[in-house]
Formats: C-alpha cells, sequence, structure tokens
C-alpha cells in the first residue's frame, strides 16, 4: 500500500508541475505573441512669413550693375524658430519659373547672387532682415521685352 500512495502522489506532483508549466507556457506564449499596428500623420508648416522692402528693380540691364534686393523673415510661430535658409529665385509666386507671356522676358534673363542673411535662432513673434543681389545676364539675344518690367522674386525661407 506504500507503493500505492507514493504513486499517487508522485502522479499528482508530475501533473501538478506539468499543469504548471503549461499554464506558464501559455502565458508566456500568449505575450510574446502579442502585436499591435497603427499608422499615423502629421502636418508641420515652416511658420515663417517673408516680405521683401524692395517692391521694383529698376535700372538693370543686360551686364549692368547688380541691385541690392532687401527681406524680412518674421517668425510667427509662438515659439522660436531655426532660420536655417533662404532661397531667392525669379519665378513665379507658386516656385514656378517665370516667364513673362507678353514680352518673352523670364527667369533666364536674370541672375540672383547669393543670399546674405544672418542664419541663428528666430524668437517667436520676431523678425530678422536680410539681401541679395539680382543682376541682368546678358543672353547675346534682343532683350528688349525686359525694358521696365516687373521682375518677381520667390523667397522661401526654412
Amino acid at each position: 500500500m506504500v507503493q500505492a500512495g507514493s504513486r499517487r502522489k508522485r502522479f499528482a506532483v508530475i501533473a501538478i508541475a506539468t499543469a504548471l508549466v503549461a499554464g506558464g507556457g501559455g502565458a508566456a506564449f500568449a505575450y510574446w505573441t502579442a502585436t499591435g499596428q497603427g499608422q499615423g500623420t502629421a502636418t508641420t508648416g515652416s511658420n515663417f512669413s517673408v516680405t521683401s522692402t524692395e517692391t521694383n528693380l529698376v535700372g538693370l540691364s543686360p551686364d549692368g550693375v547688380p541691385q541690392s534686393v532687401g527681406f524680412t523673415v518674421s517668425n510667427l510661430a509662438p515659439a522660436s524658430k531655426m532660420l536655417d535658409s533662404v532661397l531667392v529665385t525669379v519665378a513665379w509666386p507658386d516656385g514656378r519659373a517665370w516667364i513673362d507671356p507678353e514680352t518673352g522676358c523670364s527667369s533666364a534673363d536674370y541672375l540672383v547672387g547669393a543670399v546674405d542673411f544672418p542664419r541663428r535662432v528666430i524668437a517667436a513673434h520676431d523678425s530678422v532682415t536680410g539681401t541679395v543681389e539680382v543682376s541682368m545676364v546678358d543672353t547675346l539675344k534682343n532683350q528688349d521685352g525686359c525694358q521696365g518690367i516687373a521682375v518677381p522674386l520667390h523667397i522661401v525661407a526654412s
């Protein structure tokens, strides 16, 4: 009889151990196979506003003296922002290459020089000024269409 009770005890211990391992393994298995997924988007803006202090370039002529154009970059954000670069091109307001449909004068007739601006952090609601030189290129063709025309500058601050 001692052996029969001992066998039952052994069987009970093995059964309990198996149940604990199986139960623990099941919990570990459920933990390690848990997955999740998702996606999201965010839209950011530069919060910079750019205005030019020059609205009319006068006196430009092919291979003539470059003119300095001033501009102001304002931080409209409620926090400080880093002004890393300012890019100036002769272009339409949306950045497309400019050509005057009536005269044929285009961005190819002008050269925008290096932009001079203070690369720095602009405090909330503060501004900095800079300049850029614009000149007219001698394209070795008739450029009469560019006489007296308003030349649009596209200024992007980032």
